[in-house]
């Protein structure tokens, strides 16, 4: 049986691609697990500094399986409810990843599809791609992304696209948030290079700090989180990598964790 999903090391780039290119990269079971299983596994890897989530094939991917699809037709609430809390694992598990994870988009994104887009750091997608939180045209709702959704693009969008359902093109996704840099097709890996080259020039703790802050201090009001912010800055300061990251810059010299 083929793996579901790919995984290669160059490096400290973890390259994870979905590889049921037969099906545009749907979503089943099997795919579910993989990504979740790979998502705990890298959490608590030392070594990796950056990951990218890309796709087999013509599409990034177009969400729900047919296969999979049809068997929630006959199964029962509580087999359905199983399921999905499967899938919501899945996207929790990716979405508290300490490293930067780089969605690299192609084809298409829709439905859970978008939903992978909508739990990336960082996203290139080429200029021909579309995307669409397509569910309420099978008459279901993007439930389990619906939290990371709206924390990228908002209220106001999301009752549009999620109550229409309409297919949108990367320049809209790019406006909305869900998109940070639109190329053309042949230019991806280029531009995810790049995104990648930058990250491996920061220090590898302090950019999960820097994530785990996005995290603990989005939604809060400045008086919030005052203290802790304080904090953070103090620790990171006396931390080993902040204290080579200052002398270095005050030395004028390439800090020891730069990789070009």
């Amino acid at each position: 049986m083929d793996q579901p999903l790919l995984i290669r090391r160059d490096g400290h780039v973890e390259h994870v691609v979905l590889n049921r290119p037969d099906v545009r990269n749907a979503f089943n079971p099997a795919l579910i697990e993989a990504l979740r299983a790979w998502a705990v596994s890298a959490a608590v890897s030392t070594d990796a500094r950056v990951a990218v989530l890309s796709g087999a094939g013509r599409v990034f991917c177009a969400g729900g399986d047919l296969a999979a699809m049809a068997a929630t037709v006959d199964a029962s609430r509580d087999e359905n409810l199983e399921d999905a809390a499967r899938m919501a694992a899945m996207f929790e598990a990716l979405d508290r990843l300490p490293i930067p994870l780089i969605g690299r988009v192609h084809g298409a994104a829709l439905g859970g599809g978008l939903g992978l887009i909508a739990i990336c750091d960082i996203v290139v997608a080429a200029d021909d791609a579309l995307f669409g939180f397509t569910e309420v045209k099978l008459g279901i709702v993007p439930s389990v992304i619906s939290p990371y959704a709206l924390a990228k693009i908002g209220r106001s969008a999301a009752r549009e696209l999620f109550l229409t359902g309409a297919r949108f093109d990367a320049a809209r996704a790019r406006e909305l948030g869900l998109v940070h840099a639109v190329v053309p097709a042949l230019g991806l890996d280029e531009a995810v290079n790049r995104y990648v080259g930058e990250i491996l020039t920061a220090g590898p703790e302090a950019v999960r700090q820097a994530k785990a802050l996005i995290r603990r201090v989005a939604g809060h009001s400045a008086a919030e989180v005052s203290s802790f912010t304080a904090e953070t800055l103090a620790d990171r300061r006396v931390s080993p990598e902040g204290q080579e990251g200052m002398r270095a810059f005050l030395e004028k010299r390439v800090a020891s964790w730069v990789v070009r």
